[in-house]
């Protein structure tokens, strides 16, 4: 069910892969996309079992995640309203599950557990030249977080992201740190190296529980199957209770 799973004080914070779910051939199973085949009905069963394990007892109604388009940007979460369009998502309220999805892009989860704020963001190759990751670090901070940590999760390794020259030469121009070159010599882009090198300079500590999304089968990958391809989750709450 976990890529990654850690807990920092009330904060707690997962990276799905792609087992444990009911998801049937090409997705199996822990699919969390918010459709399959055009449905949302296997996806949500997927979402609950995650929720049960990741935070006991909370409803789907405590979830709060986005119609992820590619941007920068960001929102403040409020669970039960329309799903935002956005690739940013932070709160401060407890028990709020803030809920990032990615197949090859990057998902990222950061918390500032002292201040009690938490957030998430996907960042695709748009996303990481628009800098929503630093947008998201500083929309927390207008909650009061002070010290931010952020997660970077899964996604597609620059030795696997092969690219146009023209398409790397602009996002390198943007976020050199992406610059570079896949494993049979090709001009590439490593994401997470840009996402790692903009959560740094927007002055957050970097802990990288990354895998290639293309070369593990445990994680879905557009890269590797096309339409076939499901989604993991990145999920993070400030636990009822936890710091305000």
């Amino acid at each position: 069910m976990y890529h990654h799973r850690s807990t920092l004080g009330p904060v707690e914070l997962a990276f799905t892969d792609r087992h444990g779910g009911v998801s049937g051939v090409p997705y199996d199973s822990l699919n969390l996309a918010l459709l399959e085949d055009g449905a949302p009905d296997v996806p949500r069963r997927n979402l609950a079992i995650v929720l049960d394990d990741f935070a006991p007892g909370c409803s789907a109604d405590a979830v709060a995640d986005m119609s992820q388009v590619h941007g920068s940007r960001v929102v403040v979460a409020a669970p039960g309203g329309p799903r935002p369009e956005a690739d940013g998502i932070v709160t401060d309220r407890p028990g709020v599950v803030l809920v990032t999805r990615a197949a090859d892009c990057v998902p990222v989860l950061l918390a500032d557990a002292a201040a009690g704020v938490v957030g998430a963001a996907h960042a695709g190759r748009p996303g990481v030249a628009a800098g929503v990751v630093a947008a998201t670090v500083e929309a927390m901070r207008d909650l009061g977080a002070r010290d931010v940590t952020a997660w970077v999760g899964p996604h597609v390794c620059g030795a696997c992201y092969e690219v146009p020259q023209q398409l790397q030469d602009d996002v390198a121009a943007l976020v050199p740190a992406t610059r570079a070159t896949t494993s049979w010599g090709t001009p590439s882009l490593d994401l997470g190296a840009g996402v790692r090198a903009q959560l740094e300079a927007a002055g957050a500590a970097v802990v990288d529980v990354a895998a290639c999304t293309r070369e593990s089968a445990d994680l879905y990958s557009h890269r590797r199957d096309g339409a076939r391809a499901g989604r993991h989750a990145g999920l993070v709450r400030l636990a009822a209770g936890g710091a305000r």
